[in-house]
């Protein structure tokens, strides 16, 4: 799918993953609005952090960006433990709803993640996830492998000094990044 001229939903997981991701889509000639949707993000200051980030960088990107605070960890923590090991499924799919509802709602073109951006995530449930949505929402899922610009990316943040996190944001992945057994 061309992306020149098309409204373009980026769910957006942080402000870090971002920069490659946004670059690349205006090279391609979308017109990207950001969408923050976390409920994933443990602990709800590491949330705030995060979202900080991301409300700073889309001021220097000259992005729009929706926000949902909503924080519905319950929700998120009791999918996640029904998944168990397939646990961040659940994850893509929550976030991902919520943007498409989001994009219906704001009229965009196609939705893309910046998950995508991640050489952590899981590119081919995130492909399907995303596809079954667009099938269900009528609205196109772009798929993107944007792991090319991870170094780029990582060192964009780095050259304006953001902040960068070093987990995905779930308790449980900080958990496994720490060694909580």
């Amino acid at each position: 799918m061309g992306t020149k001229g098309r409204k373009v939903l980026l769910h957006i997981c942080c402000a870090p993953c971002s920069i490659y991701t946004i670059r690349q889509l205006r090279e391609e000639g979308a017109e990207v609005s950001g969408y923050f949707y976390n409920p994933n993000i443990h602990p709800y200051t590491e949330f705030l952090k995060r979202l900080e980030a991301l409300d700073n960088y889309a001021k220097i990107a000259l992005m729009p960006l929706s926000v949902d605070m909503s924080y519905d960890l319950e929700t998120f923590l009791l999918g996640a433990l029904e998944y168990g090991k397939d646990r961040c499924l659940f994850c893509y799919r929550i976030r991902l709803e919520k943007a498409f509802l989001k994009g219906i709602e704001t009229g965009a073109d196609a939705i893309t993640t910046t998950l995508l951006y991640s050489k952590y995530q899981r590119h081919d449930d995130l492909k399907a996830i995303g596809e079954e949505l667009a099938r269900t929402y009528g609205v196109p899922f772009l798929y993107r492998d944007f792991r090319k610009g991870w170094k780029e990316g990582v060192e964009g943040s780095k050259r304006i000094n953001m902040y960068r996190q070093q987990y995905c944001g779930c308790i449980f992945s900080e958990k496994d990044r720490y060694g909580g057994g």
